[in-house]
């Protein structure tokens, strides 16, 4: 898992464009949220850990830079990188390109918190999945990756 995960695969609709002609901002944030339970998921998030644990993701910040259009047909991949891993919190980064150009359609930086959702507050991570996460991110460092 050195490089960037890929995340996200889909396609931009013309109900996804406003009356520009361009991705609205609201369908970024939504497809950056489907590669963010993706990756949760490869960190050891999965959909049955949150049910069982009685625990739950929230994003607590966001920072988000456009940098080129997209419009209905483009197709587009989204790949992510865990950059850091605390006791209760993560912080990553995901990268929405154009298939077919490669080129970099918007990037986004994000800090998630793990909550117990019965009590709602954050709650650490528990330690095989820290290690899963620091594991991520020292082989991403190694490599030399990112995004």
């Amino acid at each position: 898992m050195s490089e960037p995960l890929l995340t996200y695969r889909g396609a931009i609709y013309p109900w996804h464009c406003d009356h520009m002609g361009h991705m609205n901002v609201m369908w970024y944030v939504g497809k950056f949220d489907e590669a963010t339970w993706h990756l949760l998921a490869l960190m050891g998030f999965t959909p049955e850990y949150l049910k069982t644990q009685h625990r739950g993701m929230a994003a607590v910040e966001q920072h988000l830079t456009y940098r080129s259009e997209l419009r209905a047909g483009d197709l587009i991949t989204i790949y992510s990188q865990v950059l850091e891993v605390r006791e209760k919190t993560i912080r990553f980064v995901h990268e929405m390109k154009r298939q077919d150009s490669g080129l970099v359609a918007a990037t986004t930086t994000l800090i998630g918190v793990h909550l117990d959702t019965i009590l709602r507050k954050s709650a650490p991570i528990p330690a095989e999945i820290r290690a899963r996460i620091e594991s991520i991110v020292a082989d991403t460092k190694a490599a030399g990756h990112s995004l």
